[in-house]
């Protein structure tokens, strides 16, 4: 997962929070709380700027007793040790209960904590919910290693590092990535071929910190917490797996004029798209 800064998991309306994200922290307990604010969002009864804290659903959400906030995790075995995985019997579960209507609030949340011990099986079964996933159904994968994930499943997730670490992009970095997506957003090929023309790097530093920036906004779009201008949902998911391919090409040496070859055939997709 890209480094990143603390995020604010606060949003204009519940209907901003995407139907699945992976929640990213070296720290269970991070991504367990980033997962209940989110969760708290979602069922909040206020219409903006959620979640207030306050309002009933918010504090059952916060206190562990809302019924339609469900937490998948390990469960212990005949000893009363934790199993090492989370089986495909449980993922079986939750998706015959995301079929149910939520009990109390307009949207069911289901948090799998220890995503990434998910067992192949499981993953899969968890791969078919996300492609087809309920109305009105939230799902939060808190992860402390989203590479054990499969890459068909992190790719229908937004990604999410909650973290709290130093951001990995300076503001020069930040600067360009806002001006990249700009230009993809405009829907104009001449826009985003201007603006690789004019700002391909060729170092391996510059060009990683652009990406962890353009990837940490991106997964803003996709999460509502900023805009995304013209931009569908399925653009800004093939957006965000284009930026985070070239991530993993520069990670094994691939030159960066490489990667802004790749990102001009692609982006330019993108935009045509709209």
């Amino acid at each position: 997962m890209r480094r990143g800064a603390a995020v604010s998991l606060r949003f204009e309306s519940a209907d901003q929070i995407g139907h699945a994200t992976i929640l990213s922290s070296p720290s269970r307990e991070d991504a367990l709380r980033a997962a209940r604010e989110i969760a708290a969002a979602a069922v909040c009864l206020e219409k903006k700027d959620v979640p207030c804290g306050v309002c009933r659903a918010c504090r059952k959400a916060f206190n562990k007793v809302h019924p339609d906030i469900v937490t998948v995790s390990r469960l212990p075995d005949k000893s009363g040790s934790l199993r090492r995985e989370i089986s495909v019997g449980q993922i079986r579960e939750l998706t015959l209960d995301a079929q149910t209507l939520p009990n109390e609030a307009e949207r069911k949340v289901y948090i799998i904590d220890e995503a990434e011990l998910m067992n192949p099986n499981a993953q899969n079964a968890a791969l078919k919910l996300l492609e087809e996933p309920p109305p009105r159904v939230v799902f939060l994968l808190c992860v402390s290693n989203p590479g054990l994930l499969l890459e068909t499943v992190r790719s229908r997730c937004a990604v999410l590092n909650i973290s709290g670490e130093e951001d990995g992009a300076d503001e020069e970095s930040r600067k360009l990535a806002d001006a990249y997506l700009r230009a993809v957003r405009s829907g104009e090929p001449a826009q985003v071929y201007r603006w690789i023309a004019g700002n391909e790097l060729n170092k391996v530093d510059a060009t990683n910190r652009f990406l962890d920036a353009a990837l940490q906004k991106t997964a803003d779009m996709l999460c509502g917490r900023e805009p995304a201008g013209a931009l569908r949902r399925e653009d800004l998911m093939r957006l965000w797996q284009l930026l985070d391919r070239c991530s993993d090409y520069l990670k094994v040496n691939v030159n960066p004029r490489h990667i802004f070859s790749l990102l001009m055939a692609e982006s330019l997709r993108i935009g045509e798209s709209e």
